[in-house]
């Protein structure tokens, strides 16, 4: 059963990652990559809210757990498209851009998880 769970998780977070995308090129440009760093921020603080506050309270079942974060979570964030994304950058050759955003991903990305801890167990 978990392995049905976090199929349909990983489909719904799939369809989560294609809709912040859209929006993501809707309102900054097709030639943006700031969409990935969107899904990645927040995806991170999601996952630690939710892992934290699940944990804490153990009242939600471990295939619930990992519907959700490897699911959902695992479908919606998007580390390879981010890996992409810095390559083409590097291969553009724009060497500035592409370290501040890795330095951006991976700092905020960071600060977002922890935010998500500290706010799953304060609820």
């Amino acid at each position: 059963m978990i392995w049905l769970l976090v199929a349909a998780g990983g489909a719904a977070g799939s369809v989560l990652r294609l809709a912040a995308g859209r929006v993501a090129v809707h309102f900054l440009g097709s030639g943006t990559v700031w969409g990935t760093f969107f899904v990645n921020v927040t995806g991170s603080f999601l996952l630690g809210f939710f892992l934290a506050y699940a944990l804490q309270r153990n009242n939600i079942s471990a295939d619930i757990r990992a519907m959700v974060a490897v699911g959902v979570l695992g479908g919606y964030t998007t580390f390879s498209t981010l890996s992409y994304d810095t390559v083409r950058l590097l291969e553009s050759g724009e060497l500035t851009r592409a370290g501040l955003y890795i330095g951006a991903n991976l700092l905020i990305g960071l600060g977002a998880a922890y935010l998500g801890i500290l706010s799953g167990r304060a609820v």
